[in-house]
């Protein structure tokens, strides 16, 4: 059975915490969803500023293959005619063939919010949707806060909705506005509402303030729902709105029903992180399906079963939407786990040789001293390599040095010496930093420059430290991670030490090392 996608990333998800799209975003967005298959793609308001109107005029005759745009607004305001009402007018200017206004459904919010006596907010329903319907557009009525309309008093809720179908509107979307509702709820609601109304389209939007947006969309569908509205990662205002990435996977993957085309489901993954990255935003690494850690396994148990027999630890081939299996380097991990990470590197190794047995247990020795390597894989690929003697220094550390300096001169906090040694000649070069491990950065990179210039091509791109035994406060021993970027790939280094300095020094290596490792 198809179902109809409904994209507000750009709309309600802009709403979110933090969420800013420029234009050039907006049509990124854009181009990956219809890429994907999405149906419909709510571009915004265009009567909120004349930023989104300029927007709408940007994309008007944008080619695209599988979704429509679509605009959003509200009902007529109290009191104006729908014709001369500017929001309503904004809409036609925008040149969509789809638009969405929401509308009061509560009794309480007519009255309370609006001011208007229920009948004038009826009115105000039909009024916009029959003069949106006579200029030629396919009209999606949001009901606002319909559920807890519903239950404060159905006959109202339904009679919004009655006055939305009568007026010729497209599609009638019950949103759970307040994110609030269970499960059972909106299966029942939705039910009631798909009898009711045989003949036009029933959409469900709901946000997760009950972290349950989900499961109460999934519920409505099978409560007869013919459209699911969200945002592709599930960004949105307070919680965020129901999670586009996760209700396609779940409905088309185990129950049947096409979402999008079904080609396009291994592009998934993709499409997800893409807009993320867009948006300046992470996919937490535990999102279903599409996180980092979807598909990791730890234990040496568990990965060693999956290694044998897939389903036994995972509900899906996470290739089937574009992710991949991930196993977790630690002091838990089993030999099979470790000895899959570790073959594309080194494809000589022996699982059952006496190396793989010194590899484990350099991995237990070296988390005993705080080291972890979940995060940092590069680093862990290096230390392989010294024990398997196949390690290639690239160049000495005679000594460095960090001076921080207060107050700042011209923003720079600290600068740092470094004096290195690279096949028997010695180098020393200096750098102002804007704290002490990127004064060290820019010094490491400074002298490193004239033996491997492709050290320009790589960018520290995060840094992370953490306290590993807080009781003992500043003396405590800390763990930095680093992870450096070129333009095909990125990779995590791990470094640890009582000295913060000395622990940023081996992460901070070890990024380069790999990186020219990489190149040999």
């Amino acid at each position: 059975m198809k179902l109809q996608i409904f994209d507000s990333t750009l709309r309600d998800g802009a709403q979110g915490a933090n969420i800013s799209f420029s234009v050039e975003d907006k049509v990124k967005v854009i181009e990956e969803l219809d890429k994907l298959g999405v149906d419909f793609i709510e571009a915004g308001n265009p009567y909120s500023n004349p930023a989104e109107m300029q927007f709408f005029q940007r994309i008007r005759g944008m080619k695209l293959q599988n979704a429509q745009i679509v605009a959003f607004g509200s009902t007529r305001r109290k009191g104006v005619p729908a014709a001369e009402d500017a929001n309503l007018k904004s809409l036609l200017a925008a040149g969509t063939d789809y638009v969405a206004i929401f509308g009061k459904s509560h009794i309480r919010h007519a009255t309370d919010v609006l001011k208007a006596t229920p009948e004038e907010n009826l009115e105000m329903i039909y009024d916009s949707v029959r003069f949106l319907a006579s200029q030629g557009k396919q009209v999606i009525f949001d009901a606002e806060h319909f559920f807890d309309g519903y239950k404060t008093d159905e006959t109202y809720a339904m009679a919004a909705l009655a006055r939305a179908a009568e007026a010729g509107a497209y599609c009638l979307c019950l949103c759970d506005t307040n994110g609030g509702i269970f499960p059972d709820e909106a299966y029942r609601i939705t039910r009631a509402v798909c009898e009711r109304f045989p003949d036009v389209i029933v959409a469900i939007h709901c946000h997760n303030d009950g972290g349950l947006a989900v499961a109460d969309s999934i519920e409505a569908v099978k409560a007869g729902a013919k459209q699911v509205q969200g945002t592709f990662l599930g960004f949105g205002e307070r919680c965020g709105n129901t999670n586009l990435s996760t209700v396609i996977c779940n409905l088309q993957l185990k129950r049947g029903y096409e979402c999008i085309p079904p080609e396009n489901l291994k592009d998934v993954y993709g499409c997800a992180m893409a807009i993320a990255e867009t948006a300046n935003t992470a996919v937490p690494d535990n999102q279903p399906y599409i996180g980092m850690n979807a598909f990791a396994h730890k234990a040496g148990m568990h990965a060693d079963g999956v290694l044998k027999y897939s389903s036994s630890f995972e509900h899906i081939d996470p290739a089937i939407i574009g992710n991949k299996r991930k196993f977790l380097l630690s002091e838990i991990s089993g030999k099979s786990a470790i000895y899959d990470k570790l073959k594309s590197y080194f494809p000589s190794l022996d699982k059952n040789g006496r190396e793989m047995g010194e590899i484990v247990a350099a991995l237990k020795e070296r988390a005993l001293a705080g080291y972890q390597y979940e995060a940092a894989e590069a680093s862990f690929v290096l230390l392989v390599e010294k024990i398997l003697g196949k390690y290639t220094n690239s160049f000495d550390l005679i000594s460095y040095k960090i001076i921080n300096e207060q107050p700042a001169i011209e923003g720079k906090v600290a600068s740092a010496i470094v004096k290195i040694r690279v096949n028997g000649v010695t180098k020393i070069a200096a750098s102002d930093g804007e704290g002490p491990v990127h004064a060290m950065d820019l010094a490491l990179r400074a002298a490193l420059a004239d033996f491997y210039p492709e050290i320009a091509r790589i960018s520290l791109t995060d840094f992370k430290v953490r306290v590993l035994d807080s009781a003992k406060a500043t003396a405590a021993k800390v763990r930095v991670l680093i992870t450096t970027a070129d333009s095909a790939d990125s990779w995590t280094t791990v470094g640890v030490s009582e000295d913060v300095i000395e622990a940023s020094w081996i992460a901070l290596t070890d990024s380069i090392d790999y990186m020219l490792m990489r190149r040999r």
